[in-house]
């Protein structure tokens, strides 16, 4: 349901969705037809939702462009909440100096977003520099990145409860504890057992300690996670009176996420890209206007101290948006276009062109690189395939698919389908007949000798139990997966013959 104006009646009235498809409504006075028009909007942007009203200009936007902002407004590393401290959430995303944006629809004080910021007003240039800025890449300025700069965290919870390492689950039989003149955790860990606020924890170090209470044994946790992080703080829980045993704790870890290369930022208006120089590029093909007036209302914002309306369908043809912050502009002594005179920083030279160049308000997003990247050289395999497992927390590998195989044919790179597909994969080595063809019948001679020290010693023939010879068995290289098929279509009558012939 949704509040329209009655013009019959001069009333407030509250329509569905379904019976909206059936009225006339119009926008304003303007559009409404006599005796056909029943009904008038409050306002041009009651239609829009309460994340699209937040999108400055968003009429002068290519419309997937905001829909992509309604998304990417949601997966924000804002300010989610401000009890943060009091709450043990799985997983919570803050930014460190959040900013309140200087052009802002109307909207925006509606819904009191001042008080959950979503990013930091960016000073941004557009200009095609150096070729890293390519395919929606962005060059972040180094010092703004050493004073803060969307600097973040991860706040990450893990629950400890020692009831389920104990065996008598009924019953207290552990609790945490430290033990004095113990090397191994003195000064890492407090009294109780566990690490004062604030600890640095790496890969290794120690993190909890408990004994039990029956028979008196002590162990020492360790911290078994790659990336390093912070004891924010630490919440005991116990029962309902508060006289149980300190045998369950919520400890919350702070993960620092400075921006790095590889991670996702992006303006209200669906411009997503990676890390701010901005490709002059991203303009054409986006039809992102709005992003343009931003720039220049930004910079006005700024110089005249005071913020801006962005609400949407409030300028006109007649009068652009454009114009008006032109001539704000020049009002503050700057460029009426909002271009300026640049120097290079690799030699310091004036370049030769007038930069577009103002501020706008940036957004960086929670898809970071640290959570995504994948690497493998060496790790767990697949028991059956003896391919490498798959999966990020396995320490897997990448699939080499179909569609990459018919790739590397079309380039011809035999040594690289070679590298990828069998010596990096299962690369194996099999005994094959070179008489019958069959990589299923060679079989090793049993020991000669009961003692087997000395059938160490003696030289054991493979044979072929089809062909009943032991001068045509060869040794080849072939990925073990083609060993498991052979074994799995002789398992349905299907026998697979190879023709082995010497180079």
């Amino acid at each position: 349901m949704r509040p329209v104006k009655n013009l019959a009646l001069d009333t407030t009235e509250m329509i569905g969705s379904f019976e909206q498809v059936y009225m006339d409504i119009c926008i304003n006075q303007n559009e409404a037809i006599p005796g056909v028009t029943t009904h008038e909007e409050f306002s041009e942007i009651r239609m829009l939702s309460s994340l699209a009203c937040l999108t400055p200009y968003s009429d002068c936007n290519q419309s997937p462009r905001n829909m992509y902002q309604c998304q990417m407004g949601k997966q924000t590393m804002g300010t989610p909440c401000h009890a943060y401290k009091y709450r043990a959430d799985n997983k919570l995303y803050r930014i460190q100096t959040p900013q309140s944006p200087m052009v802002r629809p109307g909207m925006h004080d509606h819904y009191d977003v001042d008080n959950y910021p979503m990013g930091t007003n960016a000073v941004v240039a557009v200009i095609s520099y150096t070729g890293y800025d390519m395919e929606d890449a962005m060059i972040l300025n180094k010092s703004a990145f050493d004073r803060g700069f969307a600097h973040g965290s991860i706040y990450k919870s893990e629950l400890i409860d020692l009831r389920k390492k104990a065996q008598d689950k009924y019953r207290t039989v552990l609790v945490f504890g430290s033990k004095a003149g113990d090397k191994r955790t003195e000064g890492k860990l407090d009294p109780d057992g566990l690490p004062p606020i604030g600890t640095y924890l790496q890969d290794g170090d120690v993190y909890y300690s408990f004994y039990n209470l029956q028979t008196g044994e002590y162990r020492v946790e360790r911290y078994r996670k790659s990336e390093p992080s912070y004891v924010d703080h630490i919440k005991i829980i116990g029962n309902d009176t508060g006289t149980g045993d300190m045998e369950k704790v919520c400890i919350v870890l702070r993960i620092v996420r400075n921006p790095i290369v590889g991670d996702k930022f992006s303006s209200r208006h669906g411009q997503k890209g990676i890390y701010i120089i901005f490709n002059p590029h991203g303009y054409p093909s986006r039809m992102t206007i709005g992003m343009m007036i931003e720039s220049m209302a930004g910079k006005s914002a700024a110089s005249h101290g005071h913020c801006y309306d962005a609400t949407p369908f409030k300028y006109t043809e007649d009068q652009p948006p454009i114009d008006y912050m032109g001539k704000m502009l020049n009002a503050a002594g700057y460029n009426y276009y909002g271009t300026e005179r640049l120097y290079s920083g690799v030699d310091g030279r004036e370049l030769e062109a007038d930069i577009f160049i103002g501020i706008v308000y940036y957004q960086r997003l929670r898809h970071m690189v640290s959570d995504k990247f994948q690497v493998r050289t060496t790790g767990p395999i697949d028991q059956v395939t003896h391919q490498p497992v798959k999966g990020r927390k396995r320490g897997g590998g990448i699939r080499f698919g179909e569609m990459e195989r018919d790739a590397l044919i079309s380039h011809g790179s035999a040594f690289l389908l070679q590298d990828r597909l069998l010596n990096c994969s299962d690369s194996s080595l099999a005994h094959v007949c070179k008489k019958c063809g069959s990589i299923l019948s060679p079989y090793m001679d049993r020991p000669p000798s009961a003692n087997a020290a000395v059938s160490a010693e003696q030289e054991r023939k493979w044979s072929c139990s089809i062909c009943k010879q032991t001068n045509s068995i060869e040794l080849i290289k072939v990925p073990y997966v083609f060993k498991y098929l052979v074994a799995e279509l002789a398992a349905i009558n299907i026998k697979v013959n190879l023709d082995i012939q010497a180079f």
